[in-house]
């Protein structure tokens, strides 16, 4: 039975992805002429990590979509997935989805909250250690600094599991930029 969840798990998470990119592709090939006001409201951004080093790499696509309600107030959804590997010792797949809300009290200051969920694929080159694959949540709240597009600041996630969380502590610093 756990292999009919997991891939229940694999199933669920790749159906939001594709939805979120043809609700995505739809926006841009459906717009009219005259946008509608719901669109003219919402705004792309996400994020995009590579990372090598010795026998290392790790790669991260982050698409987020948000409705700017009014200067103050956004609320929105992301999706996320990172492939990990370390030569000789493991190989890790994490796919998840998280919903943002953003307030600006302030043109320059931004504060967020954000609730994350991810499902961990683990898979150590060593029988050392054993494979494992699991859920794990994360809830930030953050603040930054925002010119522009651009928000540069830093996020806690108040749920951090040591042994558990794909983050390398609770303090995450991070950059958004939105369109």
């Amino acid at each position: 039975m756990k292999i009919k969840s997991i891939n229940s798990s694999k199933i669920i998470i790749l159906s939001m992805i594709a939805c979120f990119f043809v609700t995505f592709g739809n926006a841009q090939d459906n717009l009219p002429q005259q946008k509608s006001e719901f669109w003219k409201n919402v705004r792309f951004g996400g994020g995009l990590g590579l990372s090598t080093g010795s026998n290392f790499f790790s790669a991260t696509l982050a698409p987020t979509a948000i409705y700017q309600f009014d200067e103050s107030f956004a609320l929105g959804v992301g999706l996320n997935a990172t492939y990990n590997k370390s030569k000789n010792f493991y190989k890790s797949t994490i796919l998840g989805a998280s919903i943002i809300g953003i307030y600006t009290p302030i043109r320059d200051i931004q504060i967020s909250g954000e609730f994350e969920q991810n499902h961990v694929n683990r898979n150590f080159d060593n029988p050392a250690f054993i494979d494992d694959t699991y859920w794990v949540p994360s809830l930030f709240i953050g603040a930054g600094y925002t010119t522009n597009n651009i928000t540069i600041g830093i996020r806690y996630d108040v749920l951090y599991d040591d042994t558990k969380s794909i983050y390398a502590n609770a303090w995450v610093p991070f950059v958004r930029v939105f369109f």
